[in-house]
């Protein structure tokens, strides 16, 4: 009766009829994302049916106006219009729509708004608080009784033509990722989503589209090693690096559809810039049925598009560690019906770990070509990426205590933060590789960069009233190089120690000792200018691997959407990719070096003629792998959806068959010539000529390229979930899912060519009103079958260790964010875990079953608080995020650990009348040492520490970007 009470007392304290200026800065979009953005802007509520809107795009809408003309301005050109239904609600509907005849009488005013003025905190939490007791109570607050008891109409009236029958207090936010046909809302939606606008995005600041993830409560992304090459972990899925069960895609195609090889994920092969409308992240639930049959989380990037009225924007950002970027987009008409866009970005930067030459340069150009129909849209995308960025792996460090309780620092003379040992001294590489042949050339500039082209395209057909179809197609290729420095597991020592074991290591070699006897001392000097190394200096090694990947993929998804009867869709569907990967891998090279930042490369001769290291080389490739690999897949599925009043169910089925065949190219071990003491050049991995076959059994050797043996594998998945309203605000869900991860090219080569099989059971509670925002899931996840792959080095030896394990995995995630009152809000997401190792079958201690899974933090949480000031000719928004990552292990041993620490980022906004913006933001003000892993060379069960020292990879120090942005 109390909270009835006060929300009764909340409706009749509305604010009376006044026309009310306030200042919209809304980007050309999606309609239902600027309708979204326009309901947070002018703090109303706005109703629509998701299929009405879902085909159209907005306007850009930028300035100081009342609530009616901003959003008559907002829709100018999209065919839709809008009633006013209450004081705060706002119906949209398409502009020949006939007029449902139970709407009030009212719902023609169209200006003279009088409710849109921003009403009180203890109005918005009894207003809450009424809604959630008319439940508590028993009352049924779905539809039109709770519509009733909110003093507004209810959706049934004013958007009959939306089958979810939406609220009209929600804000109706589409999400189309992991959906069968058409989106779904997001109160709607029975499993994780997060979605982030361009705006949103940029204020995330991240450094890579793989630092984005983590604003998806589960997600814990480790972008310590620059632009490319990351590792993702999602909580409960057991990872060891990389990023396998994550799909990044265009427009729903995914960029690569085979995602567990080594040196490629998909965050690599895309960039972020201003042709990103918006993003949505799907984790786990459907997924497994549609597109990839991607079983973990799904980034989908929607690329902005031409619209009626000609926009864009051009912004020039200057980084405090030596970058430059210029950004910029267009839209705008062709014809009555086309329309075309074009943007990208061009950047050169230092980097935060200056490498004496540009660490991140390049660009791309992203263009697309749409068209209206009568029954649909289709559109046209094109994508052209050309970067290099500097690849970070570990670096020394001090350490201090042993188990959780360990702690470290920086090492002497190389600052945690800043450093990395890439300079001018190492840039270049001419080694020799195979007895008699050209060297082997790189340049550490190259960096892992990618140089790949796209293309794709995404047609909706609307071919009868019941019938609607989907299709996705999209081919991407190029060439994905690592040149890269990789450490070579051994903590730094003295020169003096090093000279040491150099002399014990030639003296252990009797064809050595027989050609120039015992040596007893030796001479390091640094290699250019040839002067005396200290003997107390620190050295290092550090191998300078290159990779080259060349690719290439197709993928198609066709879907056909039938309504069977009102309430109910029935998709059937097919998808299908062909790819390939042709490798040449270099791993090795290793180099003796200062353990400083820049650091310059020594070399090393003994009193006996003994060469220990040639122009800083000790040792050559350990691992040449050449190969050859293409791959099939090919899945038909069917969901079928129900709208049963409040409640909303869905099931669906995949059967997907993979075939690969490849070939690899059989090395031995020998040494580039046949002097004893040239100990640079010994055990060299050296191709051979004859080639493996490469199937699910056996490995045949052949003595010439010929037709693989294929391995083929078929396995079905499923999904089914549903969503309760338990009212207009408030719903609950609930999803069971079998999902399947096919072996990848590396894992056939590996010998682990298993199907990797996941069962997740999740349940949900979500609410969402004008001001509050909230969802939370509960999950139980538990894998089988997963392959473990590491290149450790082992008493000098590189090793490719493998195996296979399963975990169990029980959490919590959530995200919420609020607007208690105007201008300030405060957003909130995170995880809890309990995720541990089972059946897990590996060589001596590299793990045990009930260990914590590697590298995934117990607990993490960002905190959001965001507070706006407008100030007439212009306004400021200041926002600001502190992030806690908890303790993790950096091993499946859990000997390697990552203490918990905590990161400050922040920044300022400033619109400077309607076409100016000025940004000023910086991401670890507070310049934390957190670490994201340890020795990653080391076997599993090995904490790697010695005399006080250690590696480990720390994310980067404090970063300031000042960007000014023209947008019209």
């Amino acid at each position: 009766m109390l909270v009835r009470c006060l929300g009764l007392a909340a409706i009749a304290v509305t604010a009376h009829a006044e026309d009310a200026v306030r200042h919209f800065d809304i980007q050309s979009q999606g309609a239902a994302s600027a309708l979204n953005e326009f309901a947070r802007q002018a703090d109303i509520t706005l109703v629509f049916a998701s299929a009405t809107v879902a085909k159209h795009q907005s306007v850009t809408v930028r300035g100081d106006f009342t609530v009616v003309e901003a959003l008559r301005r907002l829709l100018d050109g999209t065919g839709l219009s809008f009633r006013q239904i209450s004081v705060t609600t706002i119906a949209i509907s398409a502009a020949n729509a006939t007029r449902d005849s139970q709407d009030p009488p009212n719902d023609t005013q169209t200006k003279g708004d009088t409710a849109m003025n921003h009403r009180g905190l203890f109005t918005r939490i009894a207003g809450l608080f009424a809604v959630t007791g008319a439940v508590l109570a028993g009352g049924h607050a779905y539809g039109q009784d709770a519509a009733a008891q909110a003093g507004e109409a209810p959706a049934a009236q004013v958007a009959p033509a939306d089958a979810s029958a939406a609220s009209s207090a929600d804000l109706q936010e589409i999400v189309v990722t992991a959906t069968a046909s058409g989106g779904v809302r997001k109160l709607d939606a029975s499993f994780q989503i997060t979605t982030a606008s361009l705006e949103e995005i940029r204020d995330v600041g991240p450094s890579s589209s793989a630092d984005l993830l983590k604003i998806v409560p589960g997600v814990w992304a480790e972008s310590g090693g620059g632009e490319a090459g990351p590792n993702i972990e999602l909580a409960g899925y057991p990872s060891g690096s990389g990023a396998p069960y994550v799909t990044y895609s265009i427009n729903g195609s995914p960029v690569y559809p085979s995602h567990n090889l080594s040196f490629l994920d998909d965050s690599s092969m895309f960039r972020l810039d201003d042709t990103v409308e918006r993003a949505e992240v799907v984790l786990g639930g459907p997924s497994v049925v549609f597109s990839d049959g991607q079983l973990g989380a799904t980034a989908n990037f929607i690329l902005r598009q031409g619209t009626a009225t000609p926009h864009g924007d051009l912004g020039l950002t200057i980084g405090s560690e030596g970058m430059y970027r210029l950004d910029g987009f267009y839209g705008g008409p062709l014809s009555e019906s086309w329309f075309a866009s074009f943007g990208g970005f061009y950047r050169e930067s230092d980097g935060v770990r200056p490498s004496q030459y540009p660490a991140d340069e390049g660009g791309q150009l992203t263009a697309t070509l749409s068209h209206t129909m009568d029954q649909g849209t289709i559109m046209f995308y094109v994508r052209v990426l050309n970067d290099k960025n500097l690849f970070i792996t570990d670096m020394p460090l001090s350490v201090k205590g042993t188990g959780t309780g360990v702690s470290y620092s920086g090492f002497p003379g190389f600052n945690p933060l800043t450093g990395w040992y890439a300079g001018s001294a190492l840039q270049g590489l001419s080694v020799q590789e195979c007895p008699g042949c050209a060297p082997l050339t790189a340049n550490l500039a190259d960096g892992r960069g990618a140089n790949i082209h796209t293309f794709g395209s995404d047609l909706d057909l609307h071919i009868s009233d019941t019938v609607s179809l989907s299709n996705k197609l999209q081919f991407t290729g190029g060439d994905m190089p690592t040149a890269g420095l990789f450490n070579g597991g051994n903590t730094p020592v003295t020169m003096s120690s090093y000279i040491a074991s150099a002399i014990a290591t030639a003296n252990a070699s009797p064809a050595a000792v027989a050609a120039a006897g015992l040596a007893t001392g030796g001479t390091a000097t640094y290699v250019g200018s040839g002067g005396a190394v200290n003997p107390n200096t620190y050295v290092e090694t550090n191998g300078f691997w290159v990779v080259d990947k060349v690719l290439q993929t197709f993928t198609d998804d066709l879907r056909f959407t039938f309504e069977l009867v009102p309430g109910n869709n029935l998709t059937v569907g097919s998808y299908f990719a062909a790819y390939s990967s042709n490798d040449n891998w270099n791993l090795g090279n290793t180099e003796l070096m200062t353990a400083t930042p820049n650091a310059q490369l020594i070399g090393l001769t003994l009193n006996n003629g003994a060469v220990m290291s040639y122009n800083g080389l000790i040792a050559p490739n350990f691992y040449t792998l050449i190969d050859r690999f293409q791959g099939l897949n090919a899945a038909l599925f069917a969901s079928d959806q129900w709208r049963l009043g409040p409640l909303l169910v869905d099931a669906g089925f995949r059967m997907e068959e993979e075939k690969i065949n490849g070939t690899i190219e059989n090395d031995t071990s020998e040494p580039l010539d046949n002097n004893p003491l040239h100990f640079y050049n010994n055990n060299a991995s050296v191709p051979n000529g004859t080639w493996s076959v490469v199937n699910c059994e056996t490995t045949l050797r052949l003595g010439n390229m010929a037709q693989c043996d294929v391995f083929e594998k078929k396995k079905g998945s499923w999904t089914a979930g549903g969503t309760y309203e338990l009212s207009q605000h408030m719903s609950v869900y609930a999803r069971a899912d079998q999902g399947n991860r096919f072996p990848s090219f590396d894992d056939l080569r590996n010998g682990d060519p298993e199907i990797e099989g996941i069962r997740n059971y999740e349940v949900g509670y979500r609410v969402q009103t004008a001001t509050i925002y909230a969802d939370v899931d509960v999950f139980d996840r538990t894998f089988n079958g997963v392959p473990f792959q590491q290149f450790v080095v082992i008493n000098g030896v590189g090793t490719n260790l493998v195996f296979t394990y399963g975990s169990d995995s029980k959490g919590l995630d959530f995200t919420a964010h609020w607007q208690p009152i105007e201008h300030l809000s405060l957003g909130v997401t995170g995880d809890w875990q309990d995720s541990t190792y089972t059946g897990i079958v590996v060589p001596g201690s590299a793990g045990k079953d009930g260990n914590v899974l590697e590298r995934q933090p117990r607990f993490q949480a960002r905190v959001t608080p965001e507070y706006d000031v407008p100030l007439g000719w212009t306004s400021l928004r200041f926002f600001a995020t502190y992030s806690y990552v908890g303790l993790r292990y950096s091993d499946p041993g859990n000997a390697q650990v990552l203490p918990a620490f905590d990161t400050l980022d922040a920044g300022i906004v400033a619109d400077m009348g309607q076409n100016f913006e000025l940004r000023l933001q910086g991401t670890n003000l507070t310049n934390e040492l957190g670490l994201t892993e340890a020795n990653a060379r080391t076997a599993s069960g090995s904490n790697s520490a010695a005399g006080g020292f250690t590696l480990g990879r720390p994310i980067f120090g404090r970063e300031v970007n000042l960007g000014l942005k023209y947008k019209f």
